[in-house]
């Protein structure tokens, strides 16, 4: 009857609203993403990288222009001479520029997707933190909710036996301070679990409910060592190297502004009475080099290309240091967890040991209830193992660049 009392109270503790959704690790994360602004974005930028890749692709720079004009002595000597111009003008790439610009382009068409990427992991991260923040406080909001539990149990026992006679008025308040104790400690789990929940209502968006402990899946050898080589991070610097060179590469063969060249027609008369005389021009402008404005643009082009690259080679050794410190801690979380299952089912037998030779007169009060603390603490550190190894797992797959599953 314990038992089930013990089973049904945890069950009650953890029940979920009927406005709460249950959902697993990636089920959150994927609800995070569609909320992010950058992902809403995303589709957008993608459209203006096309864009630029088709900019890229033209037979000019910029497009064509049309140049309209006319001349008469309307206003002055009025002899009817009259002349009008209809020219057509189009700038021209200038030499490797048309290349560079495609290069460029599709660098940056390239960037858009990595770094989404790497928001993405970085929004992962975010997510796992807030996650198993919030299972490891509803863990321990139910043991502490087993443990008022199992005290109000003990103090109806102590109230009984102080009733007949076999515990002393010292031994009730002891029982009453324990589930006093007891319940001061589910309000702070409360507290806690309500606290958590809000962080991580924060980034999905909604509350939840009910949610699974299981782990995240086991990652295979190959993964391992091909981590550096395809984390997102690592490839979202890449492309920005990549971008600032194509870029650098487009400033230096923009060393001037484009040339034009102009197609133009002439229609025109002396006085009125002649005829209109027609004539055809064919012109090319080549603007000069704009000196010291096109040497700051290179130096400008050229520190971006030295500073993304020394980021890459800086964020490529804190990764590995990284990855490194998440592997020991998951290995050792996995030790710890040994141990505290161990002290916790030794620490159970006791408690069943010493609460049936309670009940029978062989020990006293204070040394059940240190017993029932005990056991109590090593449950809830075994509980807490669980649940950190769990979450070194997902910080040893955060490490890795792969994304909640």
């Amino acid at each position: 009857m314990r038992t089930c009392l013990l089973v049904a109270l945890l069950i009650v503790a953890v029940t979920p609203a009927h406005s709460e959704t249950s959902m697993t690790l990636a089920q959150a994360f994927a609800v995070a993403w569609q909320r992010q602004p950058a992902a809403q974005a995303l589709a957008e930028r993608e459209r203006a990288a096309q864009s630029r890749r088709q900019a890229a692709d033209a037979w000019s720079p910029e497009p064509p222009s049309i140049e309209l004009g006319t001349r008469s002595d309307r206003f002055n000597n009025n002899r009817g001479a009259q002349e009008q111009e209809l020219g057509l003008i189009v700038p021209l790439w200038l030499p490797g520029e048309r290349g560079g610009a495609q290069a460029l382009a599709d660098a940056e068409g390239s960037a858009v997707n990595q770094r989404a990427a790497a928001l993405r992991l970085q929004l992962a991260g975010e997510v796992r933190q807030a996650w198993w923040a919030w299972q490891l406080a509803r863990n321990e909001q139910s043991l502490a909710a087993l443990r008022v539990a199992s005290a109000t149990t003990l103090r109806g026992d102590v109230a009984r036996r102080v009733a007949a006679g076999d515990l002393s008025r010292a031994d009730q308040h002891q029982a009453e301070g324990a589930l006093a104790t007891a319940q001061a400690l589910a309000a702070e789990t409360e507290a806690a679990t309500e606290s958590a929940h809000f962080r991580l209502h924060s980034l999905v968006g909604m509350a939840l409910g009910d949610a699974s402990l299981a782990a995240e899946p086991a990652v295979a050898q190959a993964l391992e060592h091909d981590a550096l080589a395809n984390h997102p991070a690592l490839r979202d610097l890449e492309t920005r190297s990549l971008v600032a060179q194509r870029s650098f590469d487009l400033t230096r063969a923009r060393n001037r502004a484009n040339p034009e060249v102009a197609l133009s027609t002439r229609r025109e008369r002396a006085v009125s009475g002649d005829e209109m005389d027609q004539t055809w021009a064919l012109s090319l402008r080549i603007p000069f080099s704009s000196g010291a404005r096109n040497d700051a643009r290179l130096a400008e082009a050229n520190a971006d290309l030295i500073e993304s690259r020394s980021q890459y080679e800086f964020d490529r050794e804190r990764l590995a240091r990284q990855l490194a410190s998440a592997r020991s801690q998951r290995d050792a979380a996995r030790s710890l967890l040994g141990a505290a299952e161990t002290r916790a089912r030794l620490a159970a037998e006791n408690r069943g040991f010493f609460d049936k030779s309670f009940r029978l007169g062989e020990s006293d009060l204070p040394t059940r209830l240190r017993i029932e603390l005990e056991a109590f603490e090593a449950e809830r550190q075994a509980a807490r193992a669980r649940i950190n190894l769990a979450q070194q797992h997902s910080a040893y797959r955060q490490a890795l660049g792969l994304l909640p599953e």
